[in-house]
């Protein structure tokens, strides 16, 4: 059974999705509230890592 790998969003592409700045991803990245992996130096967040941390803050403003 093979499954799909996670599409990986680079910095600016999550910067749109959540609407917000650079630092601010790179701040959540520092703090591990976003995963993020590194190739060959470039920053990349999979997808599921973007759609795990809205499900989260939505779940924390319910």
């Amino acid at each position: 059974m093979t499954t799909a790998a996670p599409e990986l969003l680079t910095v600016p592409e999550v910067m749109a999705r959540l609407k917000v700045g650079r630092t601010k991803v790179y701040d959540l990245i520092r703090t591990h509230r976003l995963v993020s992996i590194k190739v060959d130096g470039c920053r990349r967040i999979p997808d599921h890592a973007v759609r795990d941390f809205i499900a989260g803050q939505l779940g924390e403003a319910a």
